[in-house]
C-alpha cells in the first residue's frame, strides 16, 4: 500500500508539472480555434470556392494547401465541403491538396504545437504544407482528367454555430471544443507523466533518437495507433523530445498520426475506394519517412 501511495505521489507530481507547462497552450488553442470556426470558417471556404475557374493550373495547389491549413474543420467536416466544391467543378488536384493539408493541420493544432518550441512548430507547418502540395501534384500527375474522389452521398452539413447571440454562439463552440479535446488532452498529460516516471532518457534516445532511419520508422509506426486527438499528443511529444526523440522522428509522428487517425481513415475509405485508399496510406508512410530522414539531416 505504501508503494502504491508513493507511486501515485510521483505520478501526480509529474502530471502536475506537465499540466502547468502546457495547459495555457491548450486554452489559447481552443479560444482561437473556436473564434476561427465561428467567425472565419465561412470566409475561408468562400475563398477556396472563388478559386473555381481561375487559370492557375498547378500553382492553385499552393493556396489550396494554405486554405486547408486555415480551415478549422475535422475530416468529417472537410469532406462534405469538398464534395460541394467538386459538384461545382473544382479540380481534384486542388481538392486533394486542400483535404490533405486540412487533415494534417489546423489553427488550433498550430497553437498547441507552439508548446513544442519554434523549431518543431516550424517543421510541423512546413512538412504539412509540403505534404498537401505533394498530394495535389500526384493526383495531377496520375489522375489528370479523371476523378480521384467519389463524393456521392456526401452533403454539406448544417452549421452548429447558429445562435443569434454572437457571444453565446462563440461560448457554445468553446464548450463543444472542450468536450471534444479535453479528455484526450488530460489523457496525453497522464501518459507523458507515466513516460517521465518509468522510461529513461537512454531508452527514449535508443528508440526515437539519433539520425537513424530506424527512429523515424518507429515514430511513424507509433503514430498510427497512438494518435486520437492532436491536443492529446502534444504532452507526449513534448516529453519524448525532452527525453531524446529526434525532431525528424517527431515530424514523422506528426504526419502519420493525423493522416491515419481512425475517424479520418473511415471517411477517406468511403471517398477513395479500396485501391486509392491503399495508395493514400502508402503515400503518407513514404512521405513521413522521407520527411523525418531529411529533417534529421538538416536540423
Amino acid at each position: 500500500m505504501r508503494i502504491l501511495r508513493r507511486e501515485f505521489i510521483y505520478l501526480w507530481y509529474y502530471f502536475d508539472i506537465q499540466l502547468r507547462q502546457i495547459f495555457w497552450y491548450w486554452v489559447l488553442g481552443i479560444a482561437i480555434g473556436s473564434f476561427i470556426s465561428v467567425f472565419a470558417k465561412n470566409s475561408i471556404h468562400r475563398l477556396f470556392g472563388r478559386m473555381q475557374g481561375k487559370a492557375w493550373g498547378l500553382f492553385g495547389i499552393i493556396p489550396a494547401c494554405l486554405l486547408g491549413i486555415a480551415s478549422p474543420l475535422c475530416m468529417y467536416g472537410t469532406i462534405p465541403v469538398a464534395a460541394s466544391f467538386s459538384k461545382q467543378g473544382m479540380r481534384h488536384d486542388w481538392l486533394a491538396a486542400f483535404m490533405m493539408a486540412s487533415i494534417l493541420l489546423n489553427p488550433q493544432l498550430i497553437i498547441y504545437s507552439a508548446a513544442l518550441g519554434p523549431t518543431v512548430l516550424t517543421v510541423r507547418i512546413v512538412s504539412c504544407f509540403l505534404c498537401g502540395c505533394a498530394a495535389g501534384l500526384l493526383v495531377n500527375a496520375f489522375y489528370r482528367g479523371k476523378s480521384f474522389f467519389d463524393f456521392s452521398g456526401f452533403e454539406e452539413r448544417a452549421s452548429h454555430d447558429t445562435h443569434p447571440n454572437i457571444l453565446i454562439r462563440y461560448l457554445l463552440n468553446v464548450w463543444r471544443n472542450i468536450k471534444a479535446t479535453g479528455p484526450y488532452f488530460l489523457f496525453g498529460v497522464l501518459l507523458s507523466a507515466v513516460f517521465q516516471r518509468y522510461v529513461s532518457q537512454e531508452q527514449m534516445a535508443a528508440l526515437f533518437g539519433g539520425d537513424k532511419a530506424w527512429g523515424v520508422l518507429m515514430a511513424a509506426t507509433v503514430g498510427v495507433p497512438l494518435y486520437a486527438c492532436g491536443g492529446g499528443t502534444i504532452p507526449l511529444l513534448r516529453e519524448w523530445l525532452w527525453e531524446g526523440m529526434s525532431i525528424g522522428s517527431a515530424a514523422a509522428f506528426m504526419l502519420t498520426g493525423p493522416a491515419t487517425k481512425i475517424t479520418n481513415l473511415g471517411a477517406l475509405k468511403i471517398v477513395l475506394g479500396v485501391r486509392r485508399f491503399l495508395l493514400y496510406l502508402a503515400f503518407v508512410i513514404v512521405f513521413a519517412l522521407l520527411t523525418g530522414i531529411v529533417v534529421n539531416l538538416i536540423v
